[in-house]
């Protein structure tokens, strides 16, 4: 599949986002969008079910330390649905890993005339080697899914740094998969056709170098879209637990870069005026056919923030409208405790 570029049904006419307990006012929807503490979601649409599904990181837990990724799905996200635990490092369902089930990312993709579900996941080695990026594959958005029963990403390309935070992306214009992952570095690599391995001869670098903490110096949580012949490249600037967490960007004209750092690269940033704090980690949905974009992405919750209080692994899950200037360039995402505007 290419990723969120595909038909809509066409009962499809409210582009907005709230969790499926929350009542839908007749002006907007809410941030957050689901109950609960999520966080670093990757959103979906898939052609096969026509519905969207958001996976997030299982939040509240000291120490990063849960264990289960939930999938929620909708059908015009709007009302969302908690379709339960899709996999559970607590139990044999993965051998390798034994916690700290972080930052997942899916894709769907025709198969042999048949659409398969590949999601990767982060977690905790069970030798003592760390994090480590694992795949589990699956026949719907919903499971169940089958892990591959060993990681796919073990060992950093530059010898230090956590492997977590992975993001796939098909592209348009070949059909040919990648994989971006890292912490402190940020990689990428083409997949192979059977989407569960890298082609390790393709690994690539790709950090953007240079920037600071106020601007783009990159930290982790890369994800890649593609419009009008560019490829966009964004990542997550600063500590998870920090009110400065942001959002920045670069473009390239390949899957691999280079990245060209944009120059105003700031897109996403915390608001502290209307108590949002740490937006970044996100995911980009464009809605199918249109050329309408939605940042999904978590921010703190602000109940949360003072550091005794764990900010770093109290968030949630929000959705905003995300716009491109007619130059190509990406204008300022707004976060908003309001949500989408109902159409």
């Amino acid at each position: 599949m290419i990723k969120n570029i595909l038909a809509v049904t066409a009962t499809l006419c409210l582009f907005t986002g709230c969790a499926s307990e929350k009542k839908v006012t007749t002006e907007t929807s809410s941030n957050p969008v689901l109950n609960g503490f999520y966080a670093d979601p990757d959103v979906l649409y898939s052609q096969k079910t026509g519905k969207f599904y958001i996976y997030p990181t299982s939040d509240g837990h000291p120490g990063w330390g849960g264990y289960k990724f939930n999938v929620f799905s909708s059908d015009d996200l709007t009302n969302w649905k908690d379709e339960g635990t899709i996999l559970d490092l607590s139990t044999d369902q993965v051998s390798w890993a034994d916690g700290n089930a972080w930052a997942p990312c899916i894709e769907e993709k025709m198969i042999d005339g048949q659409y398969k579900y590949f999601f990767y996941f982060s977690g905790n080695s069970v030798d003592g080697t760390g994090k480590q990026i694992g795949v589990a594959t699956a026949d719907s958005p919903t499971g169940p899914f089958t892990d591959l029963g060993k990681p796919m990403i073990k060992n950093s390309p530059v010898g230090w740094g956590q492997q977590i935070d992975g993001d796939v992306f098909t592209d348009p214009k070949t059909g040919k998969s990648y994989f971006y992952w890292g912490n402190g570095y940020m990689a990428g690599a083409e997949l192979n056709d059977d989407m569960t391995s890298i082609d390790e001869s393709t690994i690539k670098v790709m950090t953007p170098q240079g920037g600071t903490l106020q601007d783009y110096a990159f930290r982790e949580a890369p994800y890649v879209i593609y419009r009008n012949g560019v490829y966009y490249f964004l990542w997550s600037v600063d500590d998870t637990g920090s009110p400065n967490y942001h959002v920045a960007y670069g473009t390239s004209d390949s899957p691999l870069g280079d990245i060209k750092v944009a120059d105003s690269p700031v897109i996403l940033i915390q608001n502290a005026g209307e108590e949002i704090y740490g937006p970044a980690h996100n995911s980009v949905l464009q809605i199918p056919g249109k050329d309408e974009w939605y940042m999904v992405y978590h921010r703190i919750n602000k109940d949360y923030l003072d550091r005794e209080k764990g900010p770093g692994f109290h968030r949630e899950v929000c959705i905003d409208r995300m716009y491109f200037n007619p130059d190509g360039t990406i204008a300022p995402v707004v976060p908003t405790h309001t949500g989408v505007k109902l159409k």
